[in-house]
């Protein structure tokens, strides 16, 4: 079985587009942060600013999803978008000869998962309650 039938590429791409203009200034504003001064506050502040991003970009995936998987897509588009955005950080601080904390990416994208879940019930609400996207009406 073909599983890109069960996947609306579409609102992927519109979930991971909120995603990458609300999530990923925040993880970068959030680790710049952090190698500055580790006992800023701001480090955590912004660390939750970014998983909101990554809740919201996946509510609009799981929102104007057609395929009637709205958890699915929500995290797909969040877990997606994080591990395309942290191959990318992660080649450049190789390059740059630093030190990778594979720890530290695991858990956040246990915690970018989770998010995604999160969106995805989000837009399953939404969805359920008859909000559809661009006015098509209850599905």
């Amino acid at each position: 079985m073909n599983a890109t039938r069960n996947i609306d590429i579409p609102a992927l791409r519109q979930g991971a587009s909120v995603t990458l203009v609300f999530a990923i200034p925040f993880s970068i504003a959030s680790r710049l942060v952090a190698d500055h001064d580790s006992q800023s506050p701001w480090a955590a502040v912004l660390w939750l600013a970014a998983l909101a991003g990554f809740t919201l970009g996946a509510g609009i995936a799981a929102w104007v999803q057609s395929k009637d998987l709205p958890l699915a897509h929500g995290m797909v588009c969040a877990g997606g978008t994080y591990l395309a955005a942290q191959a990318v950080f992660v080649i450049i601080k190789l390059l740059r000869g630093g030190e990778v904390k594979w720890l530290a990416v695991f858990f956040t994208f246990t915690a970018v998962l989770f998010a995604g879940l999160v969106g995805g019930g989000l837009g399953s609400i939404l969805r359920r309650r008859g909000l559809m996207p661009g006015g098509r009406g209850p599905s």
